[in-house]
């Protein structure tokens, strides 16, 4: 048996800041950018899905909800500290346009000995 096991249930955290149904932002990694809701928080594992992010291909066996089986492709889960709430991201590229249009002010010249 391996030594550590990816899906084994983690500590879970009392409260996280980011839950259901809302819309966020991806901050790090190959999806970094992209918005979209959150369908699901996995408590266990720190982890959320988030959709139309972070595809992954899987393999479906024949039923008769899927009669052809085959390979579909279904959000995959990110960590938690991945992800920021969209308004929160927002208001903070807000704040750094902000001080990136404002002309930088000139420093008075030090006054020496005359």
């Amino acid at each position: 048996m391996a030594l550590y096991r990816v899906n084994k249930p983690r500590n879970p955290q009392g409260k996280f800041h980011v839950k259901k149904n809302d819309e966020v932002v991806v901050l790090t990694g190959a999806q970094q950018g992209k918005r979209g809701k959150v369908l699901e928080v996995l408590r266990d594992r720190s982890r959320v899905i988030i959709e139309g992010v972070n595809f992954i291909k899987k393999a479906a066996r024949k039923t008769q909800e899927q009669p052809q089986g085959g390979i579909i492709e279904r959000e995959g889960a990110l960590h938690i500290s991945k992800v920021m709430l969209a308004a929160d991201y927002d208001a903070r590229k807000g704040a750094a346009k902000e001080t990136e249009a404002k002309p930088a002010a000139k420093k008075a010249a030090p006054k020496g000995k005359k």
